[in-house]
């Protein structure tokens, strides 16, 4: 018995290609319409897929247990921000803190043997290395005991643009900032952007917090940055921390940025964006669809006779509506083949030109192929039917 059912379906395989191929000009027509189809919902998904990680990963390397404080004035008042902030009170009122730093920005010339380029001076409290994950390349970072010092840790860009061939910047050397020359006791390592940090580190120059009033006359503490200890809920510390640290300013508002949803924001946003694309893709193969239908009336328009001889010969309703719809699949089958390799083509050469790093969207393959599998069966339906639901009398009189 399944001899009998594979020789059948072996044999209504080799009858469809050969009918497909009889078709000539107008099958190649109906197989580009799926095969451009298909390759959209492939390509299509996975470059929505690769936006959204590209998206996802600005914020990798900054990690979602961060959070980054400010401070607006209330009602819009130019009101000067506070130079110091109880940072241990805030860290005691809130268990969930593992770092929490501070922040006062400036920017200017810094000069090093005659060589000068413009760099961010951060006044920071000890404990912005590890809130900030500062990785340290050579040296030390700052430290509590070093509040009162002209003590400097330089991040790798400026190292770099300040050095010259023969004469790099090193330990123990000094820079100038105004009349003051500034110790380099830290060297930072090169370290990834980071889209949500007030300042890139690559471009800075931290000094103890209390040594801005050498550089500016009047710093007022721009941001806090804090980090959460592992497996904390981060809106109830943003919550919390922004209460202690509304207890302690009558003049600004605490606005506290969480990391998390912005990402959530962000994956819901793609997440949409990528149904669009879908939705493109789909208009797409339901035209390659059309055409399949196209191909097989045509088909069943001139195998009239064929179809009339085979009732005549004892083959029923169901052997005729499977031959067509066979075919259907048959011709949709190859055209989803070629358009997921067309697809996953365009994705990654998409991918390459925009410098993001291609990863396979896992639905992308079983959505497009088994999407183009469908509307070919259904789009082979009428047809199918059609044949089936013809007279042997009639067909045989077709000339």
């Amino acid at each position: 018995m399944s001899l009998r059912v594979e020789q059948s379906l072996s044999q209504l395989l080799h009858e469809a290609f050969i009918s497909l191929r009889t078709l000539g000009k107008r099958s190649v027509l109906a197989l580009l319409g799926i095969v451009i189809g298909s390759s959209s919902v492939v390509a299509l998904i996975n470059i929505g897929h690769n936006a959204a990680v590209d998206a996802a990963m600005i914020f990798k390397d900054m990690g979602t247990d961060t959070l980054i404080v400010q401070f607006p004035p209330k009602g819009g008042a130019n009101v000067p921000m506070r130079s110091r902030l109880d940072l241990h009170a805030v860290r005691q009122a809130v268990a969930g803190i593992a770092h929490i730093g501070a922040l006062t920005l400036f920017s200017g010339p810094i000069v090093f043997h005659g060589r000068s380029v413009n760099a961010n001076f951060v006044g920071s409290t000890p404990d912005i290395q590890p809130a900030m994950r500062l990785v340290v390349q050579q040296g030390r970072f700052l430290s509590s005991f070093d509040t009162h010092e002209t003590y400097g840790v330089i991040g790798d860009q400026i190292a770099q643009a300040l050095g010259a061939p023969g004469d790099p910047v090193q330990l123990g050397d000094r820079v100038r900032i105004n009349d003051y020359l500034f110790l380099i006791v830290g060297i930072l390592h090169n370290q990834p952007r980071a889209m949500l940090m007030p300042v890139q580190a690559n471009e800075s120059l931290f000094i103890p917090a209390e040594g801005m009033r050498r550089i500016y006359a009047t710093p007022q503490i721009s941001n806090v940055i804090i980090r959460a200890a592992p497996g904390q809920d981060m809106e109830c510390i943003a919550k919390a921390a922004a209460a202690a640290l509304q207890r302690q300013l009558t003049d600004h508002d605490v606005d506290i940025q969480v990391p998390q949803q912005m990402i959530d924001g962000m994956t819901r946003q793609s997440r949409t964006f990528a149904y669009l694309l879908l939705a493109l893709g789909a208009i797409s193969l339901v035209g390659g669809g059309v055409g399949v239908m196209n191909v097989m009336l045509m088909n069943v328009s001139q195998r009239r006779r064929e179809i009339g001889i085979r009732m005549a010969l004892g083959a029923r309703r169901r052997d005729i509506r499977n031959l067509f719809l066979i075919e259907a699949v048959t011709l949709t089958a190859v055209g989803a083949l070629c358009g997921a390799v067309l697809g996953m083509t365009a994705a990654w050469f998409y991918a390459w030109l925009s410098g993001w790093e291609f990863a396979l969207a896992a639905a992308a393959l079983p959505l497009g192929v088994g999407s183009t599998l469908w509307v070919g069966l259904f789009f082979g339906i009428y047809p199918a039917v059609s044949a089936s639901r013809l007279q042997p009398v009639e067909a045989l009189r077709d000339e």
